[in-house]
């Protein structure tokens, strides 16, 4: 099964497609071979296993990653919050010790104010409600209300907590979000490239931009929601012309 998927690697599938499976295996990690030559194909977003089969459940473009990893990926604008992604919320409202943040999913997420670099009771983070934040999740699955933190691992902000002064927020589909943090991303280069700006972009679907210039700010915000449709070509051919016009 596996050359039979790496030869669709690219290829639009649909709801329903299906994959024979060989040997069983457990969870979403699936064993294509015997246990004495190990050789698994992991599923992302778009894969499940039923019984002996890997089956299509959202239509989009497959894609691979080595060794043998496999996901749909689609232009899907809902968000299912994953624990370990990075997401941009909005505080709507303060509990207690507690803040309830927006992240776009089905329900809010809570933040405690210590989950904040060098927060204590008597040094308490500056958070009001509206504001926007960058933070990352602690907690997410269907049974638990989704839990934010501010910190990494080490205790330490690495660029999470309150952000958004002057900039412009917006929404984008998940496939652009994946687009722009793939490591060598083209577009986010050819974007920084036509106007420096500073940008956040949160794996639940919003982004964040911020040029030198209101006027900047709002053609890069058009430019995302524009190129994400585009070939590379004609992305090429439309920042070549915005930057012959002299903004």
């Amino acid at each position: 099964m596996l050359s039979r998927l790496k030869s669709k690697v690219g290829s639009v599938l649909l709801p329903g497609d299906e994959f024979a499976l060989d040997p069983v295996a457990t969870g979403d990690t699936i064993s294509l071979t015997a246990p004495s030559k190990p050789n698994k194909v992991v599923c992302g977003p778009g894969l499940r296993r039923s019984g002996d089969c890997l089956v299509v459940y959202k239509s989009g473009l497959l894609r691979h990653k080595e060794p043998n990893m496999f996901w749909i990926e689609a232009q899907q604008k809902r968000y299912v919050a994953a624990k370990g992604e990075t997401v941009i919320g909005i505080v709507t409202s303060k509990s207690g010790d507690v803040f309830k943040v927006d992240v776009g999913a089905s329900e809010q997420a809570s933040l405690s104010y210590l989950a904040f670099e060098g927060a204590t009771k008597r040094n308490r983070p500056n958070v009001q409600v509206g504001d926007l934040l960058f933070a990352q999740l602690l907690v997410a699955n269907k049974d638990m209300e989704a839990e934010l933190v501010c910190v990494d691992s080490a205790g330490r902000a690495n660029g999470m907590g309150v952000f958004g002064a002057g900039g412009l927020l917006f929404k984008v589909s998940l496939g652009l979000v994946r687009r722009l943090l793939a490591p060598q991303s083209d577009l986010r280069q050819e974007l920084e490239q036509l106007f420096p700006c500073e940008m956040v972009v949160g794996m639940n679907g919003r982004l964040w931009v911020k040029s030198s210039s209101v006027q900047r700010t709002l053609i890069l915000a058009n430019l995302l929601e524009s190129c994400e449709n585009m070939t590379a070509a004609q992305r090429r051919h439309l920042l070549t012309k915005i930057a012959q016009g002299g903004f």
